[in-house]
């Protein structure tokens, strides 16, 4: 019996089909690439500053009990490695960096191994449990805001025997300034010890802040830095350990404690104007372009069910391991329940976002670094 056309119609349409699927992956492809490749022509370097949000291993290298280069840290991992990333995967600042085009991941300036290109192509400078308050490092012993500018001053004599004076100079101007600071200076600090409580109301703790970010950027202006972007306050009131400590029930009522949220709120908006006005003045006089990285609405959204990106959370008010409730650092262990699938949780511990929790907040930052990319 003869077959007629209309009975291959169907396996055709699945080949026509199967075949405009395959070129929109590759055309996607391509322009991912493409887009990496413009990055790289136009940005040298990422250089990050600040604490355990965007440290990737500078406390495996100094002696601090805030570490977490040990398992279950680093889970989701390349190999399963835990590098020092308070968290299960990559940082935020890790998805920059492949974004930009420079390398997968981004190392802590203190590995003894990093290679001249390592070197060249950007590294951080971050140390957990740091913040802008000189006080704050001291509490865990670990690398001040002041001490990260003196390791880039290190770098930067390090960079000009590789490259020259010249050279230097302009990978500088080329490069993205990433600082990330300011949560320790309120929840390890300001709201548990009464040091800075006794000699500052809240507000001009505010602003007692700010001017230590205003002098770090002038320092970092100074040393030839043009692009900066300086990350605000997470909703801090919504924190596992904030929550637990601060709840009337830290077992059944789990929700955001907003006072604490409120603080952040009101120094990201200070923050924000302080930023603006140093972009109009710097631009007159430096050309450099100074810009303000939100993370606090896109965390937020991502705990009460408003974020679009890789679908919901089902854990927003604990943490992955052990309780989820006070774990962070060496409570954080290999004794440590785990939950199955970090992904679906918002937080790895009780103070630290999980990889899929960074993913969604860098592409939310992505048309900053866009800006930044470009200026």
């Amino acid at each position: 019996m003869a077959i007629s056309s209309d009975a291959h119609r169907p396996l055709h349409q699945f080949y026509y089909y199967y075949f405009i699927f395959m070129i929109y992956c590759l055309l996607c492809f391509t322009v991912t690439m493409i887009g990496a490749s413009n990055n790289r022509n136009k940005v040298s370097a990422l250089y990050v500053f600040g604490d355990s949000t965007v440290d990737p291993g500078n406390n495996n290298y100094i002696r601090t009990a805030f570490k977490s280069n040990f398992e279950p840290y680093g889970r989701d991992f390349a190999n399963q490695v835990p590098t020092g990333r308070f968290t299960n995967g990559k940082l935020g600042t890790d998805f920059i960096v492949s974004y930009l085009g420079l390398k997968e991941f981004l190392p802590p300036y203190l590995d003894p191994n990093l290679t001249n290109q390592e070197l060249i192509t950007g590294v951080s400078f971050a140390s957990a449990g740091s913040g802008y308050d000189p006080l704050t490092p001291t509490l865990s012993n670990v690398i001040s805001i002041r001490k990260q500018l003196e390791h880039f001053k290190e770098y930067k004599n390090r960079l000009e025997k590789i490259l020259g004076k010249q050279k230097t100079e302009d990978h500088m101007k080329n490069a993205i300034f990433f600082i990330s600071a300011g949560t320790n200076d309120f929840v390890i600090n300001y709201f548990t010890l009464p040091i800075r409580r006794k000699t500052y109301s809240l507000i001009a703790y505010h602003h007692f802040l700010l001017q230590h970010v205003q002098d770090f950027i002038q320092e970092l202006l100074r040393e030839g830095a043009r692009k900066l972007g300086v990350v605000g306050l997470p909703p801090m009131g919504c924190l596992p350990i904030m929550i637990t400590f601060n709840s009337n029930n830290a077992l059944l009522e789990r929700g955001c404690v907003d006072m604490f949220s409120s603080v952040a709120r009101n120094h990201n908006l200070i923050l924000q104007n302080q930023l603006n006005f140093m972009q109009l003045n710097s631009s007159m006089s430096t050309g450099a372009k100074i810009y303000y990285v939100d993370i606090y609405e896109p965390l937020s959204n991502m705990i009460h069910g408003l974020d679009d990106n890789n679908g919901g959370f089902d854990e927003v008010d604990s943490g992955c391991c052990g309780s989820g409730y006070i774990e962070a650092a060496f409570l954080c262990n290999r004794a440590s329940h785990l939950c199955s699938d970090a992904s679906k949780y918002v937080f790895w511990d009780s103070i630290h976002p999980t990889e899929k929790a960074y993913y969604n907040m860098y592409l939310a930052s992505r048309h900053v670094i866009d800006i930044l990319v470009n200026a």
